[in-house]
């Protein structure tokens, strides 16, 4: 039991970056959880975790540690599951990652009727457009935009496809015209996410037919709300998933435009890790946000939502 909590006070100060903080979620004292500390290192005979007054670190051999005793706490968590009132009444803590745009536009506004249903299941939204390695973070569901994983051990489900649109503030087309064609792309400013395959190239299709245009930025950034502020201030034209600029169209701040061309669809997913037994605080998650997202969506934003619904079945 020792060597147990010795791995559980380790691994609880490297996530929340505090020996103080992991006493505290441990219901121990800060001594006795230094001295737990302590004691693995000494046990190991190596340091794990290098310390000054104003930040802690972990030393190559507790990275190592972390990502080792990590699997090994979260399969005990499991099993635990599996005996307990936790698989029906899911607690702790849930690690959730997504972009800054699908945390406010869904995750955020989906939260209270999540935690009325599972109160005793805390969240933590940690928002990023790169895709952060999984042990690493401490990441339980992460919501990607890309189709599939290079890791075998990543589940992939997914959400649904999302429609793109092309669209300008109207003081930007009083100032420099609208698009008639894809060819016309080429003299406009392009507010452009610098994160998306092949950025400076946008492929349209209509009918049969289909364009590629190079495109040179006025602006390009790494997350959605930077480009959508900017295009809503009248710089230039973004490419954006729908749901993400859809009420800045409804209400006139945003005019769409070539929508007789079509741009590649968005494919968004769930990813969780694959285990024997999937925790029950991700599957009610994962449960909950599809559910969510089909029923607070509006019409034409999922490709899914009427043909094939949005695919709650599984991995894919």
């Amino acid at each position: 039991m020792d060597r147990l909590l010795q791995l559980e006070v380790f691994a609880k100060t490297a996530e929340l970056g505090s020996l103080s903080k992991a006493a505290e979620t441990l219901r121990m004292s800060n001594a006795a959880a230094s001295r737990h500390l302590s004691a693995l290192e000494e046990r190991l005979a190596v340091r794990l975790i290098e310390r000054n007054t104003r930040r802690q670190w972990l030393t190559e051999a507790g990275q190592e540690l972390l990502q080792r005793c990590s699997t090994l706490l979260n399969e005990l968590a499991e099993a635990e599951d599996a005996v307990s009132d936790r698989a029906l009444s899911p607690k702790g803590m849930l690690r959730v990652t997504s972009s800054l745009s699908f945390a406010m536009i869904y995750l955020a506004p989906m939260l209270p009727a999540f935690r009325a249903l599972y109160p005793k299941l805390n969240v933590q939204i940690i928002t990023a457009n790169r895709y952060p390695d999984f042990i690493e973070a401490g990441i339980d569901v992460a919501i990607r935009t890309r189709e599939h994983e290079p890791d075998s051990n990543i589940v992939v489900r997914r959400i649904g496809q999302m429609r793109r649109v092309l669209a300008a503030a109207p003081s930007y087309l009083a100032r420099q015209g609208r698009p008639e064609n894809p060819a016309d792309l080429a003299r406009h400013d392009m507010l452009i996410y610098n994160l998306a395959n092949d950025p400076y190239s946008l492929r349209l299709s209509k009918d049969n037919a289909a364009q590629t245009i190079r495109i040179a930025p006025t602006l390009d950034s790494n997350d959605g709300q930077v480009i959508r502020g900017a295009a809503l201030a009248g710089l230039g034209i973004l490419i954006q998933p729908l749901y993400i600029v859809q009420g800045d169209i409804s209400c006139g701040q945003l005019v769409p435009l070539l929508m007789d061309w079509e741009l590649p669809l968005l494919t968004m997913n769930i990813a969780y890790q694959n285990r024997v037994r999937l925790p029950a605080k991700i599957r009610v998650f994962s449960d909950f946000l599809v559910n969510h997202i089909r029923e607070h969506s509006p019409a034409g934003i999922w490709m899914d939502a009427k043909e094939r619904a949005l695919d709650s079945s599984g991995a894919i």
